[in-house]
C-alpha cells in the first residue's frame, strides 16, 4: 500500500449531489484503499459522512471534521484537530473551490469576487498556514491542491481562473520555502471532468440536460473525445502524495486529456 499508516487530511471530502462522483470523494476513498488514516474535512457533516460511510462499506475508517475554511479558526481547527488525534500530517489534500457567480470584470459584484477568492485561494493558504508547522516540525509532509486549468487563459470564469492562478503561484512558493524540511507541495490541474459540481449547475442555470452538457464538454478534449473523472484527479493525487513522487514538488499537473497540448 503506498499510504499505509500515513495520516491524510482531504479537505472538502463531500461533494455536491449528483450523478457522478467529485474530486473530493474519490481522493478520500482512494486515499483508504491505500492504506492511509483519514480525517475528512467538509463544511456540510452530511455530506462528509456520506464520504467516511462509501470507505467503511469498504473495510476501511476514516474520521469526520466540520470545518468552513473561509475563517482562519476552522484552518487552525483542521490541523490542531489532525496532530492531536493522530500526532502528525502527512497529506494535506485541498479540493474546495466554486465558480459559482462568477463573471467578467465590468459586471462581476465585488461580494462575488470576495466570496470565490476567499474560498479557493485565502482557504488555501490559511489551511496550509496551520498545516505546515507540523509538517515542518516532523520535516516531512506532503500538500495537494486541487488547482484547475482555467489558471491558464481567459475564460467567462474569470475569478475562478484568477484564482487557481494564485493557487499554482502560492504551490510553486510553498514548495521553494518548504523544501529544506523535506516538505513537497504540488498541485494539481483538472481540465474538463464529469463531476457534479462542473455539470448540476451548468444544467440547471443553462436548463439543459446533464447529458447535453457532457457531450458538448466532451467534443472539446483531444483524448478520445471524453471528459475526465474523479478518480483520474484521485489517481495523479496518489501519485504525487507516495513515494512514487519523492522527487517532485512545485509542479502544476495537467489531467486534462490534451487540452492543454493545444497551447
Amino acid at each position: 500500500m503506498k499510504l499505509e499508516n500515513r495520516v491524510c487530511v482531504v479537505v472538502g471530502a463531500g461533494q455536491t449531489p449528483g450523478e457522478t462522483i467529485g474530486n473530493g470523494r474519490a481522493a478520500a476513498i482512494t486515499y483508504a484503499r491505500e492504506g492511509a488514516k483519514l480525517l475528512l474535512v467538509d463544511h456540510v457533516e452530511e455530506r462528509a459522512e456520506e464520504t467516511r460511510a462509501m470507505i467503511a462499506d469498504e473495510g476501511f475508517q476514516a474520521n469526520v471534521l466540520v470545518a468552513d475554511v473561509t475563517d482562519e479558526t476552522g484552518c487552525r481547527a483542521i490541523a490542531e484537530e489532525a496532530t492531536a488525534r493522530f500526532g502528525r500530517i502527512d497529506v494535506l489534500h485541498y479540493n474546495v473551490g466554486k465558480s459559482q457567480g462568477d463573471g467578467e470584470v465590468a459586471e462581476l459584484a465585488s461580494e462575488n469576487w470576495s466570496d470565490i477568492m476567499t474560498l479557493n485561494l485565502t482557504g488555501y493558504y490559511l489551511t496550509c498556514k496551520h498545516a505546515l508547522p507540523t509538517m515542518r516540525a516532523q520535516r516531512s509532509g506532503v500538500i495537494v491542491g486541487i488547482s484547475s486549468m482555467a489558471a491558464h487563459g481567459a475564460h467567462m470564469n474569470m475569478t475562478y481562473g484568477v484564482s487557481k492562478a494564485g493557487m499554482n503561484a502560492l504551490t510553486k512558493s510553498m514548495a521553494i520555502h518548504n523544501a529544506r524540511y523535506g516538505i513537497r507541495v504540488n498541485a494539481i490541474m483538472p481540465g474538463l471532468m464529469d463531476t457534479p459540481m462542473a455539470i448540476e449547475r451548468r444544467a440547471r442555470e443553462q436548463d439543459r440536460s446533464r447529458d447535453e452538457i457532457r457531450a458538448e464538454r466532451a467534443r472539446q478534449v483531444p483524448l478520445l473525445g471524453r471528459q475526465g473523472t474523479g478518480w483520474d484527479v484521485a489517481y495523479a493525487a496518489l501519485f504525487l502524495a507516495s513515494d512514487d513522487a519523492r522527487y517532485i514538488t512545485g509542479v502544476c499537473l495537467p489531467v486534462d486529456g490534451g487540452l492543454s497540448a493545444r497551447g
